[in-house]
């Protein structure tokens, strides 16, 4: 299953289009696409059911918005692969450090984002988690279970803001000017894919391919992650998970290299899609 966040309302994506699910379903379910999230396995087993009369209908990808526009938490991973510790010269811990994104940073496809006037804002492209059902001290091996889907995402970064002093650094801001969180452009349900640990991951910035990887070489898989994070505090229907970056920042090159107005940043994750991201002057 495949749903999308289409100018505002949740779709279903099928063969020819999209379906708008709350005129489809009758009202059972609702127009708001976070909400949506509260109702996932009703949803899940009336989507299977096939219990419309609805036709999809064409849609501009550009139309798209976040798949999970208003998540009460929003949960980012940093140092999650070895060749990016290895590139920002930090050896791995124990655990992965946490950190959050603001609610107020994040974006849909094709979303226009304006650079901070003066800073080094650097690329992060990640495979992001979307939580389907109320998890507690979940166990890795039933983590899948609690997770909606999967969807592509940019970890944008402003490295003046997120590693200024006084020490410890505050990342969460310089990762949360407007605009820093694009995801999508929907959202992959972990069934569609033959393995969702193992998918191949990259970005291009204006053609030229800047990070490529395998979500298997995360240190912390996407069940390892739910199974640490649920430990502490619950994680809530909709709630986001930012899952770290590979190698091949910006800021790691020599001469580090920064994104600039005009630029174009392309995302992809195999069995999800391309995320498409313009960069505008302050």
């Amino acid at each position: 299953m495949r749903i999308a966040n289409l100018a505002g309302r949740a779709v279903l994506l099928a063969d020819g289009g999209a379906i708008d699910i709350e005129k489809a379903g009758g009202g059972r379910f609702p127009a708001d696409p976070q909400a949506l999230f509260e109702r996932w396995d009703d949803l899940r087993s009336w989507a299977g059911s096939r219990a419309w009369s609805t036709e999809p209908v064409p849609f501009a990808e550009a139309e798209l918005e976040a798949p999970a526009p208003a998540p009460r938490q929003v949960f980012a991973i940093g140092v999650n692969y070895r060749d990016h510790a290895e590139e920002s010269k930090i050896e791995p811990g124990a655990g992965p450090p946490v950190f959050t994104k603001f609610v107020s940073c994040l974006t849909g496809q094709d979303a226009v984002v304006t650079l901070p006037e003066g800073g080094l804002t650097d690329w992060e492209v990640e495979l992001v988690a979307v939580i389907g059902r109320h998890a507690h001290r979940v166990a890795a091996a039933d983590a899948w279970q609690h997770v909606a889907g999967l969807t592509v995402g940019q970890d944008l970064s402003e490295r003046l803001t997120q590693l200024a002093p006084p020490q410890p650094q505050q990342f969460s801001l310089g990762k949360s000017f407007p605009g820093f969180g694009p995801t999508g452009p929907w959202l992959v349900t972990p069934d569609e894919f033959a393995d969702p640990d193992d998918l191949e991951i990259s970005c291009h910035l204006d053609g030229e391919r800047m990070q490529h990887a395998r979500t298997s070489q995360m240190i912390f898989s996407v069940p390892a992650l739910v199974e640490k994070l649920s430990s502490v505090t619950p994680l809530l229907p909709g709630d986001v998970i930012f899952t770290g970056t590979p190698g091949g920042i910006g800021g790691t090159r020599t001469p580090a290299r920064f994104l600039a107005p005009g630029e174009h940043l392309h995302s992809t994750i195999e069995g999800i899609g391309t995320l498409r991201t313009t960069f505008t002057g302050a």
